[in-house]
């Protein structure tokens, strides 16, 4: 922990005119509507990644801006010691799509402060949350030398899936050596309540269609005789799960780990309140495998959800048909030990063992493996040492039921544990209408960097 005079050391490095500064930089950044999903966009985006670049020379970083076969990657390096660890920081500079427009109370891409909040497109995910990073690196070299060496890998594509970004890192791997990544895109557990987050789930896609008739008939002529596609494809679908949740897929829990004790007794010091979720998410009750904490089946339990489905005549009206064709989209949350491959095979070999003939199963994208960092790593302990100085509380640990598949591919391809520092909150809107990030949580988000680069500097453990 740091000393209070290294604490007051950092306050003063970010002055109310230094946050002012940083605010209108972030808000610069937000103005451009780089939005990879729609092609509409592509100058935007590519504009967006020339102000990355040119945000992070003006912090003192040498940079580089790497070509792919989609978006740019920048990179941007403070190297000041050898012998000092390594930060490499993730984050992306593409943002979703605006729409609906409507629902907005201000432009999406005119930033706008009001209520303690700064809305835009992309300033909970990611572009504040990278930001806070960005200029934490500035203010610390406002002080003299960094305390550690860092490298930004600053993205276009994450709001697609990250296409290029693995072949990318695969490619770099030599010159993106660190000793841990620290990623910011993953929220705080409560208003006032820091945490960090020690697992992320995998995830496994998949779009079946079952075909039973050649077309869709009559139902007066044909009814009673022949298959109805939707019927058969819910009686699949009512076999993945039991009433309680439980998946039916044999196997499916072989590699799953059991929670350890001080797991156990965390979840229950976490804050929450079941019918305040309920409210909020307009639910009237809650579901999922019996004898499990809330939190337990949304970070360390793996999940079934059918994501959506599609068959028959669905316009304005009537038209009695017994449809020929039914499709669904079902996605599969992973957890720790369950490979995706290992898991997709039992998959396909369940439906086969259930479904009638005419089925047809895709995978829609790889699996993305699961992932999780300990409590005890160098790195998190200074990073919950950098919470606690800017929040003024210690955080709590969590999980998180999301996806990040960079950060398993970080351990796959460069060794790195990744350090899951969330600074937004789980209203902030993300994916949606008038997203905002508090600007106290900003603020407080630069200082938690600070501290924790400073933090991190004294590790032994390289």
């Amino acid at each position: 922990m740091s000393s209070n005079h290294e604490l007051i050391s950092i306050e003063m490095g970010l002055s109310h005119d230094r946050f002012e500064y940083h605010l209108n930089r972030l808000e610069e950044w937000l103005r451009f509507p780089s939005v990879s999903a729609d092609s509409k966009y592509r100058a935007d985006v590519m504009a967006c990644a020339g102000y990355t670049a040119q945000r992070l020379r003006d912090i003192g970083a040498s940079v580089s801006v790497a070509e792919t076969p989609g978006f740019p990657v920048v990179i941007g390096r403070v190297m000041v010691d050898p012998l000092k660890p390594t930060v490499l920081i993730y984050g992306h500079y593409d943002v979703q799509p605006p729409d609906p427009w409507n629902l907005w109370l201000t432009p999406p891409f005119e930033p706008s402060r009001r209520d303690g909040q700064l809305y835009a497109r992309g300033v909970s995910d990611d572009k504040g949350q990278i930001y806070c990073h960005m200029a934490a690196v500035e203010e610390l070299l406002r002080q003299g030398p960094l305390p550690v060496n860092v490298i930004f890998m600053i993205e276009g594509e994450e709001e697609i899936g990250s296409p290029n970004l693995v072949p990318f890192v695969e490619s770099h791997a030599r010159e993106l050596g660190a000793t841990v990544a620290l990623v910011s895109d993953t929220p705080m557990i409560a208003k006032d309540r820091p945490s960090l987050c020690t697992s992320l789930r995998g995830l496994i896609y998949f779009e079946l269609q079952l075909r039973v008739l050649s077309g869709d008939l009559h139902s007066g002529q044909h009814g009673g005789t022949v298959p109805n596609a939707i019927h058969s494809l819910v009686s699949v679908i009512s076999k993945l799960k039991d009433d309680s949740g439980v998946i039916q897929i044999p196997g499916f829990y072989d590699e799953v780990r059991s929670l350890s004790p001080e797991v156990s007794e965390s979840l229950n010091e976490l804050p929450f309140d079941e019918a305040s979720y309920c409210q909020t998410l307009g639910a009237s009750h809650l579901v999922g495998e019996p004898g499990f904490h809330p939190y337990a089946r949304r970070w360390y339990r793996p999940t079934l959800d059918v994501n959506g489905i599609w068959g028959g005549y669905t316009g304005e009206g009537s038209k009695t048909v017994i449809p020929a064709v039914a499709s669904c989209k079902l996605s599969m949350r992973l957890v720790a030990d369950q490979n995706p491959d290992v898991m997709i095979e039992k998959v396909k070999a369940y439906l086969r063992q259930i479904c009638p003939e005419g089925l047809s199963v895709t995978v829609k994208e790889p699996g993305a493996m699961p992932a999780s960092v300990s409590t005890e790593h160098p790195a998190v302990r200074a990073a919950a040492s950098g919470l606690e100085i800017a929040f003024g509380v210690k955080p709590v640990f969590q999980g998180e039921g999301g996806t990040i598949p960079i950060v398993a591919e970080f351990k796959r391809i460069l060794g790195l544990d990744t350090v899951l520092m969330g600074l937004n909150l789980p209203d902030d809107g993300i994916h949606a209408p008038n997203e905002r990030m508090s600007l106290a949580n900003i603020r407080r988000g630069i200082v938690a960097s600070m501290a924790f680069l400073t933090e991190y500097g004294k590790s032994k453990a390289l």
